[in-house]
């Protein structure tokens, strides 16, 4: 395989110049070279007509259901119920989604489909459901049924509906389970808010004060609130989850058969799962024996919450590891060091990392150093999306390279902003392979890695690599071999010092 920068163009002959000596002062950092500004497939200027016509009818759906669930939930009781009902409904939210965005920190998606996701989830999903399971019940089928047949299948469907436009349709922003989990979440964040406004506000408050007076519909209302948002407000959460991880099995597989087979899997799973749960409830109704719900709870709801929480964290760290596996290739071939890679392999590193830039760069490095992370976190999921075979196709293959130069780029810009700021550090040329390290006395010293590279740890690239043929580029799977050899031809000097951390 190539270990030349993608798209590289032969370089000119350079002028016979005095051998290689390591620098003194740090010199201003150039662009890499060959790196042609190339906007990464599926940004707004690459969709095509029907996606982008898709994409606008989605939000335009989300918008209309927004307005017609409104009218739903404000006519048949007033204002009060509903305001009452929407602040209990949104308490519990800002803490779902903060468990969602924390588990989404190596790679964190484009606000607006996190939006995207939540909208269509509080609108399109709960408008659909409310209108199917009222169908159901008005030609005649017994409610404790629609509980536990109508209710999982629909809503199960039209919360994933949303997340499965978004996989369809922009697919480059799925990273994997942990984005299948993320987006199918906020989906059903979205929809159990909009279902609590219903029951907190008509079901609870507005009865209540009906039949009793206002007191009453309080109490109701604080009654609901402990059972469905207190014990039971990660339910809706937790069965979609179950297709999201089917979701992102299919997004990260190149193999057809797993990528139509896992996402069913999941959603018939998340409607088992929502079903069983639901007959609980409905025996509880039905009988007066208010054990089950405790049965059930312990039984069903508990293990399988500890089950998502303990997969959510081994994803979270999965992601970590991922740029260790993936991302010495770049190393390798002089675009990243051990010590940036090192600096990525955790968050705790990766904080450490941006308190550094911050001491050395202020507010501007923290942010570079931030953006630095997300674009190699995103190198490392395209390189592994390359090696299994995701981008086999010519037009695909062509985006995925497209994307790494741009990533490329955007790891090399932003180290700008951190550049041979540190007045501590000593001045290093990484090779591919050894440090080339000046001490204070003048001696060179090359010396091999450490096992544990020292972060931070700022060092100097090594000189561009030799052309490949034009469109080879980094390619898709396979090992690079050995370390590049990286001496410089006879009669020519390496190219001015690029020093970073």
């Amino acid at each position: 395989m190539a270990d030349t920068p993608p798209g590289a163009a032969a370089p000119q002959s350079p002028a016979p110049n005095p051998p290689w000596s390591p620098p003194t002062t740090s010199p201003a950092p150039q662009p890499p070279p060959d790196l042609p500004a190339v906007k990464v497939a599926g940004s707004r200027q690459g969709l095509s007509v029907q996606r982008l016509s898709v994409m606008i009818g989605a939000i335009l759906l989300i918008a209309v259901c927004a307005v017609l669930m409104l009218l739903e939930l404000g006519e048949p009781a007033g204002v009060t119920p509903l305001v009452i009902g929407l602040a209990a409904a949104v308490l519990p939210v800002p803490v779902l989604v903060a468990c969602f965005l924390w588990l989404d920190r190596y790679e964190p998606e484009p606000i607006k489909y996190l939006l995207f996701c939540f909208g269509w989830g509080a609108a399109v999903s709960t408008y659909s459901a409310l209108k199917v399971n009222t169908f159901a019940a008005d030609v005649g089928l017994p409610v404790p049924l629609v509980g536990v047949l109508v209710a999982p299948f629909i809503e199960e469907l039209t919360k994933a509906l949303g997340p499965l436009l978004l996989l369809l349709y922009r697919r480059r922003q799925w990273s994997g389970i942990t984005d299948g989990i993320v987006y199918c979440g906020l989906s059903a964040v979205g929809f159990a808010m909009v279902e609590n406004i219903l029951y907190l506000g008509l079901h609870g408050y507005a009865d209540g004060a009906d039949q009793y007076g206002p007191a009453t519909g309080a109490q109701n209302v604080f009654g609901i609130f402990i059972v469905r948002i207190l014990i039971t407000g990660f339910a809706h959460p937790l069965f979609t989850s179950m297709t999201g991880v089917g979701l992102g099995i299919a997004a990260r597989t190149a193999d057809m058969r797993i990528r139509i087979l896992t996402p069913f899997a999941g959603l018939l799973l998340a409607m088992i799962l929502h079903g069983t749960w639901n007959l609980t409830a409905t025996l509880v109704q039905e009988t007066g024996e208010e054990l089950i719900l405790l049965y059930g709870y312990i039984g069903l709801m508990v293990p399988i919450f500890l089950g998502m929480v303990g997969l959510a964290i081994w994803l979270r760290s999965w992601e970590g590891r991922l740029t260790e596996r993936r991302l010495p290739d770049y190393v390798r071939a002089g675009w990243l060091t051990p010590p940036e890679l090192a600096a990525l392999t955790n968050i705790g590193r990766r904080h450490a990392a941006r308190r550094w830039a911050r001491r050395v760069a202020g507010d501007e490095g923290f942010k570079a150093m931030r953006r630095f992370q997300f674009a190699a976190t995103r190198l490392a999921l395209l390189r592994d999306g390359l090696t299994r075979g995701l981008d086999a196709k010519p037009v695909q293959l062509a985006r995925a390279l497209a994307e790494e130069r741009e990533l490329l780029g955007a790891i090399h810009d932003a180290r700008q902003a951190f550049v041979g700021r540190d007045p501590q550090a000593p001045v290093g040329v990484w090779d591919g392979s050894h440090y080339h390290l000046t001490f204070p006395d003048g001696s060179l010293r090359i010396l091999e890695p450490p096992h544990e590279p020292v972060v931070p740890i700022p060092v100097v690239l090594g000189p561009a690599r030799p052309p490949v043929p034009a469109g080879v580029g980094y390619g898709p799977p396979g090992p690079y071999g050995g370390p590049p050899t990286f001496g410089a031809p006879p009669g020519a000097s390496w190219p001015g010092p690029q020093q970073h951390r």
